[in-house]
């Protein structure tokens, strides 16, 4: 009737999971981003009283379409970028799809269509920014791209796990930025990303209260306060 139980969600979760396994010979450091999302999604969702388990197991699965060009993404890049080597409209090509790849290996492997839902919404129809910019830096004048190629194709999150997820994979792949990031700067950075998500009509569709979503911001501030270990810093420190 497609339904899926709690029992499948739990065979999925299995790290012996074809798919999984491949993630993490393939594209290792994608499956550590999977891996950190998939527990700040389900204490998010715990807290607002979400599905918290089909949150994780979509968490672990939600990056699947990065593995059949893992070395395209910056947390799988060692020395060599092969983005040198595109311009800046083929780099965003190839990020968009590991979207539309996702779902073809989800649907070959058949996961149930719930998983695949986040999949499909988990960027929402926001733009890859990094290289739209880069493109309107080289490109000129009447050559310019319009950003809509440089956006993922959506839809965008409509249920309160999807926009969970779609926000906890924006703040866990930006912390990684900081260098050293203090308790101010993480709060920063999860209040700018929530702001930009709402700004640019991305949880328009999504079922989370106003509330729920102050509840799930305070939640990942706390988790991403643990991860970094980071400390009161007292006086004569």
């Amino acid at each position: 009737f497609g339904l899926t139980s709690d029992i499948t969600l739990l065979e999925l979760s299995d790290m012996d999971h074809p798919l999984l396994k491949r993630l993490s010979l393939e594209a290792p450091g994608t499956l550590q981003h999977s891996l950190q999302v998939a527990n700040l999604c389900e204490a998010a969702a715990k807290k607002i009283g979400g599905n918290a388990l089909l949150l994780k197991v979509a968490a672990l699965y939600h990056d699947i379409g990065k593995i059949e060009q893992a070395q395209h993404f910056i947390e799988n890049q060692s020395t060599f970028n092969p983005h040198e080597n595109l311009t800046a409209a083929e780099s965003a090509e190839v990020i968009i799809q590991h979207v539309e790849k996702g779902v073809r290996l989800a649907q070959k492997h058949r996961l149930p269509s719930v998983l695949i839902d986040f999949i499909k919404t988990h960027h929402g129809t926001t733009s890859v920014a990094y290289f739209y910019n880069q493109h309107k830096e080289q490109v000129l004048g009447e050559n310019q791209l319009p950003e809509a190629v440089f956006c993922y194709p959506g839809p965008k999150p409509t249920t309160k796990e999807q926009s969970i997820l779609m926000i906890a994979d924006s703040i866990e792949a930006a912390s990684k930025s900081l260098q050293k990031p203090t308790a101010d700067q993480l709060d920063q950075l999860v209040d700018g990303i929530v702001d930009a998500k709402i700004q640019k009509g991305q949880l328009t569709d999504s079922q989370l209260s106003f509330d729920e979503l102050e509840q799930v911001k305070a939640v990942l501030k706390d988790l991403l306060k643990s991860i970094y270990h980071v400390r009161v810093e007292y006086p004569g420190q």
